[in-house]
C-alpha cells in the first residue's frame, strides 16, 4: 500500500484524496493535512449567528462535464422549488425526482446569475451589455468616445505585454479606463500595466466587445445556442449548495473519510524533507509540537512560495529560491453586514424577497472607496440567511496586503470602516445595521507580477521531484476557479494511478484557450 500525503483540505486536495480512495480502494493510504480547523479553503462557508457567509462567492458551473458530474454525485439537483422561488412564483429547471430543499439539506439549488457594476452611482450590466440603459448611464459623449475607441482596436492591436493592453485590445481604451483600470488596481494593488496579460487570458477568456455583440444578437434573434457555445462569463444560471460552497466540500470530506481517508486538522506543514529528487516526509507543527509524517507520494496545494521555502535536505538553486520568495499574493477580507433593508431600489423585472436588488455580486467601480465588490447572500441562497424575508445579509469584499493598515485594524474598526463606505455609496443607512462579522484570509489570490514572469522555470524545477504533484490555485500559483482546481486534481490522480511521473497535463489545465471556450465531453 502506498502512503499519499496531501497538503490542504480545499477543493483540489479533497478531490484528489477522494479520487484515490473512492470505492474503498485499498491500494492507497491517504492522509490530508489541513492547517486550519475548517474544510474547503477559501471555498468554506462561515457560520455566524444563524447566518452563513460565502467567502468570495462561488458559482458552481463548469464546461468540464467530469466536474459537473462530480458535483451532482455529491449533491443532487433540486427537484422541487426552493423557498424563495416558490413564494415568488419564479420558474427554475428542476430535476425529476430530485430532493426538496425545504425538507432535505444535501441539495444543489439552481440559481439565476445576476452580477452588475456599480459606477457613477448607477447600475451597469456585468459583463457590459449593449442595452439602451448602458448608453443612457454613460451619456452620449462617453458612448461616442467609447465607440470610436473600440473601433480603433479593430485596426490597431497593442502587443499584449500587460493586462492593460489585454483589456484595451478587447474593449478599447475608454471602456478599459471606466470599467477595468481602477478596479484592477484596487484588486491587486498594482496598475494593470504592471500585471501579466496571462491573468486576463485565464480569467476572462472569450469575453470582449465581440462576445458581447454576439450574445446580444443571439437574444435578439432568439438563437437557441447549445450550452457549450456560451462563454463562461455570460452563463445566466448556475448551481449552488443549499448552505453555501462549504457544505459541498464538507460532504466530500465525509465521503473521503467513509472510504478510509484521514483528515488531520491543525497540521501546519513547515518543511518537506528531500533525498535527491524524492520527497521523503513532511514536518508539521501541531499545537507547538513538531510532527513528522513519512509518505510515498505527496500532493501539495500549499502556496508555492511556502512549499519551496520548506524544502530541506538539498541545496536549492539560488534562482529558484529568488523566484519562489518573490511570488506575490493578495490577502482578502470580507465583512458580513446584516441590515433591515437596503436603500437600493429593485428597478429590474426580477422578483426577489423583500424586493431587494437581484444581484449575487455587485462590482464596485466607484474610485473613492476601497471596497471591491459586495455580495447579497439572500440571492445566492435564501437558506444562507436566518430571516431572508425581513433582513438582508451582505458581504463586503476587500483585498489588502498582510500586515498593512487595513489588515491590522481591529475587527470593530475595520467593520465600521466598511459599513461607512457602503453608506457613502447610498446603498444602506448605518442605522439599519443589525449585526456584522469580519473574516480574514491570507494568500487568497496568487498574483501575476514580480517574479511570476519566471514561473515557467520554477515549474520545470518542481517537476524534477518525481513524487511531488502541485495542484490547485495556490499549489500552482494560478488564479483558477474551483473547477480548474478540481481538474488539476483529476489529472494528478490519473498520473499517480498510471505510475506516470510527467506533470505537463496537470500544469496545462486552464492554460489552453480552448479550455474555457468549449465544453469537454
Amino acid at each position: 500500500m502506498k502512503k499519499v500525503i496531501i497538503i490542504g483540505a480545499g477543493p483540489a486536495g479533497l478531490t484528489a484524496g477522494y479520487q484515490l480512495v473512492k470505492d474503498k480502494n485499498e491500494e492507497y493510504e491517504v492522509i490530508i493535512l489541513e492547517e486550519s480547523n475548517d474544510i474547503g479553503g477559501i471555498s468554506k462557508t462561515v457560520k455566524y449567528n444563524g447566518n452563513r457567509m460565502d467567502i468570495g462567492g462561488h458559482r458552481f458551473f463548469s464546461k468540464d462535464q467530469e466536474v459537473m458530474d462530480f458535483w451532482e454525485e455529491l449533491m443532487p439537483i433540486q427537484g422541487v422549488n426552493s423557498f424563495d422561488d416558490e413564494k415568488l412564483g419564479r420558474e427554475k429547471p428542476l430535476k425529476e425526482g430530485g430532493p426538496n430543499p425545504e425538507k432535505e439539506d444535501k441539495v444543489m439549488l439552481v440559481r439565476t446569475r445576476v452580477s452588475r457594476i456599480y459606477y457613477l452611482k448607477k447600475f451597469f450590466d456585468y459583463p457590459i451589455s449593449l442595452k439602451l440603459q448602458t448608453f443612457t448611464n454613460m451619456g452620449i459623449i462617453r458612448t461616442i468616445k467609447a465607440g470610436f475607441s473600440y473601433l480603433k482596436t479593430i485596426f490597431v492591436k497593442k502587443k499584449e505585454v500587460s493586462l492593460e493592453n489585454f483589456y484595451i485590445n478587447r474593449f478599447g481604451k475608454v471602456l478599459y479606463s471606466m470599467f477595468f483600470e481602477k478596479y484592477t488596481e484596487k484588486l491587486w494593488g498594482r496598475h494593470p500595466k504592471e500585471i501579466s496579460a496571462e491573468w486576463g487570458a485565464q480569467r476572462v477568456k472569450g469575453v470582449s466587445i465581440t462576445a458581447v455583440i454576439k450574445d446580444a444578437l443571439s437574444k435578439i434573434f432568439k438563437s437557441k445556442k447549445k450550452r457549450e457555445e456560451v462563454e463562461t462569463s455570460l452563463i445566466e444560471q448556475f448551481w449552488y449548495p443549499k448552505y453555501g460552497p462549504g457544505q459541498l466540500w464538507e460532504t466530500l470530506a465525509e465521503k473521503f473519510e467513509e472510504n478510509g481517508g484521514k483528515i488531520l486538522k491543525g497540521y501546519s506543514v513547515k518543511k518537506l524533507k528531500i533525498d535527491d529528487t524524492t520527497i521523503k516526509s513532511v514536518v508539521c507543527e501541531v499545537n507547538g509540537v513538531e510532527v513528522i509524517l513519512e509518505g510515498d507520494i505527496f500532493i501539495s496545494t500549499m502556496p508555492v512560495k511556502d512549499l519551496v521555502e520548506g524544502f530541506t535536505g538539498i541545496d536549492i538553486p539560488k534562482e529558484m529560491k529568488e523566484i519562489a520568495s518573490g511570488l506575490p499574493y493578495v490577502d482578502f477580507q470580507t465583512v458580513g453586514v446584516l441590515v433591515n433593508k437596503m436603500k437600493l431600489e429593485n428597478k429590474t423585472k426580477m422578483k426577489t424577497l423583500g424586493n431587494v436588488v437581484p444581484d449575487c455580486w455587485i462590482y464596485v467601480q466607484e474610485p473613492e472607496v476601497k471596497m471591491l465588490r459586495l455580495q447579497i447572500f439572500n440571492n445566492w441562497s435564501p437558506y444562507l440567511v436566518k430571516d431572508a424575508e425581513n433582513t438582508v445579509w451582505i458581504g463586503l469584499e476587500y483585498t489588502c496586503q498582510e500586515d498593512d493598515k487595513y489588515w491590522n485594524m481591529e475587527d470593530k474598526e475595520f467593520s465600521e470602516f466598511a459599513i461607512s463606505e457602503l453608506a457613502s455609496m447610498n446603498i444602506i443607512d448605518k442605522e439599519d445595521v443589525l449585526d456584522y462579522h469580519r473574516e480574514k484570509i491570507k494568500k487568497a489570490y496568487p498574483a501575476y507580477f514580480d517574479t511570476y514572469e519566471h514561473m515557467d522555470k520554477l515549474i520545470e524545477y518542481l517537476n524534477k521531484f518525481n513524487n511531488l504533484y502541485c495542484i490547485g490555485r495556490n499549489g500552482q500559483h494560478r488564479y483558477n476557479n474551483m473547477d480548474h482546481s478540481m481538474a488539476t486534481a483529476f489529472e494528478a490522480v490519473k498520473n499517480i494511478k498510471k505510475g506516470v511521473t510527467t506533470k505537463d497535463n496537470i500544469w496545462n489545465v486552464n492554460t489552453e484557450q480552448e479550455y474555457h471556450e468549449t465544453k469537454t465531453k
